[in-house]
């Protein structure tokens, strides 16, 4: 596979002149909440925001087009946030700034957004500290809760042609008590790879690292090799690839030209994970992701995806074809791969209200869903939303409103190889499937400096019975349950093949609600006050759960580490 990369390298970076290339702004919920405000306000056509994370050039372009408008009529808020997108890409934008700082200390500091920098016409750098340091109580659990994550960023350009960026952070947490129970159930610490026990009382120590290379091939087509995540999509969740799972490694291929956006994904997966020096299995995804802006304000998008593994690792060479059906080439192969279609839309309207959603096609029957019998092979998932800006006339009063529903065995395979997840993670929705959510956020940024949010969501989904041994017959093994919401496992152990709906198996109604207080101390740095409720009332009493989680934060160029499932 890897050798198949340097191939593909190797060719696009002879492909001729290239126009200027850049980094990416890391994914960070509360940066792209700012980012995509403006781009309702102000319907940006060169920023496609269906495939996240965006180049920092065109934010910063967003940017300008945001401050001609707020200087006549914006808040002071508005300024204050319009002039944090154009600080925070400082290096993209025409626009004189105020980001040079007057308490630098020697060569640090000498702008307000960066420990270090150093800007020419061939090469500029950024270097940054990364810090979070957290402290809280969970009623679910004894001790101190906290998070202690210490690290840099670096990235940069060399010759406006080649942006690059790397993360690394070493990380000792101890979570609260229902994110402790989805590590014992899968092995694996959320949106993190590799891992340890540390200390003696239920801690993980993890080590974070995420980094790329992004190359103008040509004026219109960048080529983009690292480790990290992606997202698709304009709501709060993804129902087709979303950034809960670990990051990986990847080769992205993006052409925009006209009013189109193509975007290629080339993938290399792990299957599993354990404690042992061994090399995990490896699986593949390849998806491409077509967006078209048929208005200023109305886009579509269409998508295709396939999860493959072959013995010894092996990579389909076939799926390497950047513009074909990839169903008919899993047909062609005579292979069971998991391919999944659909599409996803946006529609601005009146520059203050924002409507989108998704359909996920895994596989259905005309026949069986006429026959509305719970056939399990109905396999799709959906979803619908709307942002609301400066909600009833309020100026930084933001509503979202978003209901998310995949059908039981949405994403499942029968080979661990081909199921829809990476590193014992799901990649689309952090609960999996079998599940039906409405999602309400309320964020107000009363003062430049302060943000408060809240969310509220509510979840029907079903669990799976522990694994049972008859007692009148215990040597005939023990059977395991699925009623279809657990990725991980494989669809050949469902309970018969009718009767499945929402909340099959010991269904479950859970009630998440968060409320944050986050005070922006100096330029990405942040002061977070947190408080987490989470009731979770299920058919059999021993599933209920019912816990509070109290926390304070300090962050630095980092986002909040949150575990909404």
């Amino acid at each position: 596979m890897r050798k198949t990369y340097r191939l593909l390298l190797g060719f696009l970076f002879l492909a001729g002149s290239a126009s200027a290339q850049d980094a990416t702004v890391p994914l960070n919920p509360d940066v792209y909440r700012v980012i995509d405000r403006y781009h309702i306000k102000h319907n940006t056509e060169n920023l496609h925001t269906s495939f996240k994370p965006y180049g920092r050039a065109r934010v910063a372009a967003l940017g300008e087009e945001a401050r001609q408008e707020t200087n006549y009529s914006g808040s002071r808020t508005d300024e204050y946030n319009v002039n944090y997108l154009l600080n925070d890409n400082w290096n993209y934008t025409r626009y004189a700034r105020d980001n040079e700082s007057q308490r630098s200390l020697g060569p640090f500091f000498r702008n307000k957004t960066d420990l270090y920098h150093y800007e020419s016409p061939e090469f500029s750098l950024r270097v940054n500290p990364v810090i979070g340091l957290q402290a809280g109580k969970d009623t679910e659990t004894d001790g101190l809760r906290y998070i202690n994550t210490r690290g840099l960023q670096i990235e940069g350009s060399i010759d406006e042609k080649l942006g690059f960026y790397t993360f690394l952070a070493d990380n000792q947490v101890k979570l609260p008590g229902y994110v402790n129970e989805r590590v014992t159930r899968d092995n694996i610490v959320p949106h993190e790879a590799y891992w340890k026990p540390f200390g003696k009382s239920g801690g993980y120590d993890f080590f974070s690292a995420r980094g790329y290379i992004n190359y103008a091939a040509t004026k219109h087509i960048s080529v983009m090799l690292g480790h990290d995540r992606n997202f698709i999509g304009n709501g709060y969740r993804s129902m087709i690839l979303s950034d809960y799972a670990a990051p990986y490694f990847f080769l992205k291929l993006q052409t925009q030209v006209w009013k189109l956006q193509y975007t290629n994904l080339y993938a290399e997966l792990t299957q599993d994970f354990k404690f042992a020096d061994q090399l995990y299995d490896k699986k593949y995804m390849t998806l491409h992701h077509l967006s078209l802006n048929i208005l200023p304000n109305l886009n579509v998008g269409v998508f295709e995806s396939v999860i493959f593994g072959r013995d010894h690792g092996r990579f389909e060479l076939q799926y390497l074809n950047p513009i074909i059906f990839y169903r008919s080439v899993e047909q062609g192969l005579g292979s069971e791969d998991n391919a999944l279609l659909g599409f996803d839309f946006k529609w601005n309207i009146y520059n203050r209200v924002q409507l989108y959603g998704q359909a996920v096609l895994d596989e259905f029957l005309i026949s069986e869903l006429r026959a509305g019998n719970g056939w399990w092979g109905n396999k799709f998932a959906l979803q619908g939303g709307a942002k609301y800006i400066d909600a009833f006339g309020v100026p930084n009063l933001d509503l979202q409103g978003e209901l998310n529903l995949a059908r039981p065995f949405t994403y499942q395979h029968e080979d661990p190889s081909k199921n829809y997840q990476h590193y014992l993670q799901p990649l689309a929705h952090p609960m999996g499937a079998n599940l039906a959510e409405a999602v309400a956020i309320v964020r107000y940024q009363p003062i430049p400096k302060l943000t408060l949010t809240a969310k509220a969501i509510a979840t029907r989904y079903g669990q799976d019975p522990e694994p049972t041994v008859d007692p009148l017959n215990p040597e005939g093994g023990t059977t395991v349950y699925n009623y279809g919401g657990n990725v991980l496992k494989s669809y050949n152990l469902r309970q018969g093949d009718y009767g499945y709906e929402i909340g099959s198996g010991i269904t479950t109604d859970q009630i998440y609600g968060e409320a944050t207080a986050s005070f922006q101390l100096r330029y990405n740095m942040f002061l977070d006050l947190t408080q987490v409720v989470r009731r979770a009332d299920a058919e059999v009493d021993s599933y209920d759960r019912k816990n509070a989680f109290t926390a304070v934060s300090f962050r630095w160029n980092i986002p909040q580490r949150t575990h909404e499932f």
